[in-house]
């Protein structure tokens, strides 16, 4: 029997893990609370705890598996399995989590950054098709990216390749991002960003809108009801949702320019708004490639939705 693979998607609520196969089908997939407390000094044990009690459950040994993929938020130095500076999970000083896995489990363990896991996800099952090039733009509370070049990730030189969120688009009225400098996409782009945009914007519009009126009677504004407001032609709400798709549409132009990928997969929360966010970044894109990059470089939404981690960090045992 063809031996499966173990896939960890380690976020800052929850810790999916799934039995993936060499195909990249996933067999069974199961979640966990992320337990924070005590400088999340829970967390590897807790994974540790559930693999060893599904792996018995489905009477199954290590013998059944190839290796553990994991993909985790914070820097990671992927030769040694750590992760440092990953603060949502409470973890402040360099976390070894290879050598515990590997000592506990016996099975040989990988580890990458989230985003370059999501991205490895939806290129090879989802929007990517299994192509050698693809990009991948995960829009949430920031921005985050990863990028597949001939096979491979891009991890640069100090791991920051594919670090898309921070590629400077906003000139004119540039919000600061919390990498420390200003007009970052993440700040125009993200569920956050959005927001930003919505509020510039909001000081100087003057004709009617529900947008408008939530803000000025500082009710709660999300991207969703952004998305929402200008899908119903909410006038203001049109307005950001065009500076937001000129802002992403310009950064896919730059990346597709730089890589000529295949596809370029736009995934994460705010791109539930699915064809309609696609139409308006198409248009955009469209503006700002020369004809060899548009007619080659393909824009898409992304297929797999929350299994893209679980399945991209199974990826890292076969590559």
């Amino acid at each position: 029997m063809a031996k499966k693979i173990i896939g960890i998607d380690l976020g800052g609520t929850s810790i999916k893990l799934a039995i993936v196969t060499q195909q990249g089908d996933i067999q069974q997939k199961w979640s966990i609370p992320t337990n924070i407390l005590d400088g999340g000094a829970h967390i590897v044990p807790d994974m540790i705890a559930s693999i060893k009690h599904k792996i018995a459950l489905l009477n199954l040994t290590t013998e059944d598996f190839l290796g553990i993929g994991m993909g985790s938020p914070g820097v990671v130095n992927r030769e040694n399995g750590t992760v440092t500076g990953a603060y949502n999970l409470g973890w402040k000083e360099t976390q070894k989590i290879k050598e515990p896995i590997e000592k506990e489990l016996g099975l040989p363990f990988f580890i990458d950054n989230d985003a370059n896991v999501a991205a490895l996800g939806e290129q090879w099952v989802g929007a990517g098709s299994n192509n050698p090039d693809v990009v991948f733009i995960t829009l949430g509370t920031g921005v985050g990216g990863g990028i597949i070049a001939d096979g491979n990730l891009i991890h640069g030189v100090a791991g920051a390749g594919g670090e898309i969120g921070h590629m400077t688009v906003d000139f004119d009225e540039p919000f600061a991002c919390t990498c420390g400098k200003k007009g970052c996409l993440e700040t125009v782009a993200s569920a956050t960003g959005i927001v930003n945009l919505a509020r510039r914007y909001s000081e100087r519009f003057a004709g009617e809108s529900q947008l408008k009126e939530r803000i000025d009677n500082a009710e709660d504004v999300s991207a969703k009801m952004v998305m929402d407001l200008a899908k119903e032609g909410d006038h203001l709400a049109v307005i950001v949702y065009e500076h937001f798709a000129e802002y992403l549409g310009m950064a896919c132009a730059d990346i597709a320019a730089l890589l000529n990928p295949a596809t370029i997969v736009i995934g994460g929360g705010v791109s539930a708004a699915g064809e309609f966010l696609l139409t308006g970044v198409q248009k955009y894109f469209n503006q700002h490639t020369f004809p060899q990059v548009r007619e080659t470089t393909k824009l898409d939404l992304a297929k797999l939705s929350n299994d893209a981690g679980v399945i991209g960090a199974a990826s890292l045992v076969t590559k």
